[in-house]
């Protein structure tokens, strides 16, 4: 197998992998920037992944092959509503964060798998049967080489989670909405002095950093793992986490470090195909993402800048 080949075989899986990484880490860039940390992300993925199966399961009947799309807005909304647990805790109460965010995770597991139970009488769901077409790219897949490579046989969600971070780029850092959500996560008093609601700008953060990993979660349910079951988000939520600070904080490098851990995950997935990586043991490979993602916040944490204000519950009248 050449070089070539194997690239045609990484890359695409790479990007599709990626994808819920990318929304769930543009979530937590929503969140942190804001002043709130939250580290509830891998339970908002878990609460998407299960109401986006679960709408699948129950509508694919009515909605055809719009079944999808409404999917994936479930678990949006899923995720929105119980990321207003964590900001009511950690913003209207001023509770730790983290242990807030630590209970959304433990809340969100144990809700969803009773609720399977509950609806299905076994421990997972059944299998989808209407998800998202692999398809080419109008004349971008005719390119010669790279064609093949970034724009044949992919999946729609992940050409769209790479044009909503670029989105999310210029939100935040073009738009006076995007300077109120930087600032009362930098020097929220100084955001209150210039009449920036801070409590609301929080809770307007956290709650789109549920919304987003919740379309995470969604999208990895629904391309990934077709089912839901206790082992559907195992990890991805942490290395979301884990995305946003190796990306500094900011919407295209939370990408491009989702991308890096995206592509563990597609060579744990793809290595037994490749010459370089077939004689690994398998248990290697399912590590290796989070391997990486400890080396990456070992070797990039202490160089990285949070908001000055980020895990600091706002108290009027005290910086």
């Amino acid at each position: 197998m050449s070089v070539l080949q194997m690239l045609n075989i990484i890359i695409p899986t790479a990007l599709f992998v990626a994808a819920p990484l990318i929304f769930t880490a543009l979530g937590g860039v929503f969140s942190e920037r804001s002043g709130v940390v939250n580290i509830g992300l891998e339970g908002l993925m878990i609460i998407g992944a299960f109401a986006g199966i679960l709408f699948n399961l129950t509508f694919a009947d009515v909605f055809g092959n719009m079944t999808p799309w409404l999917s994936i807005l479930a678990g949006l909304v899923a995720g929105a509503l119980l990321s207003v647990l964590h900001a009511v805790a950690s913003i209207t109460f001023k509770a730790d964060q983290t242990v807030s965010g630590v209970a959304i995770n433990f809340l969100a597991a144990g809700l969803a798998i009773f609720l399977v139970k509950l609806l299905y009488d076994k421990g997972q769901t059944d299998r989808i049967q209407i998800s998202f077409n692999k398809f080419n790219v109008p004349i971008l897949s005719d390119i010669p080489i790279i064609g093949k490579m970034f724009f044949q046989g992919g999946y729609i969600t992940s050409y769209l989670a790479i044009i909503v971070a670029f989105i999310v780029f210029f939100i935040l850092y073009k738009t006076p909405f995007g300077l109120r959500i930087r600032s009362v996560g930098e020097h929220p008093m100084a955001a209150d002095t210039m009449g920036i609601n801070v409590v609301k700008m929080r809770y307007i953060g956290v709650i789109l950093s549920g919304a987003f990993a919740g379309v995470g979660g969604a999208v990895y349910a629904m391309i990934i793992s077709r089912d839901f079951s206790h082992a559907t988000i195992s990890g991805q939520g942490f290395m979301a986490l884990a995305a946003v600070i190796f990306g500094k904080w900011h919407p295209l490098g939370a990408m491009g470090a989702a991308l890096f851990f995206g592509l563990a995950q597609g060579l744990s997935i793809i290595g037994g195909t490749l010459p370089f990586l077939k004689n690994i043991p398998a248990v290697y490979l399912l590590i290796l993402p989070y391997v990486l993602t400890i080396l990456a916040l070992t070797g990039f944490i202490g160089r990285a800048d949070a908001p000055k204000a980020s895990g600091i519950p706002y108290i009027k009248g005290k910086r």
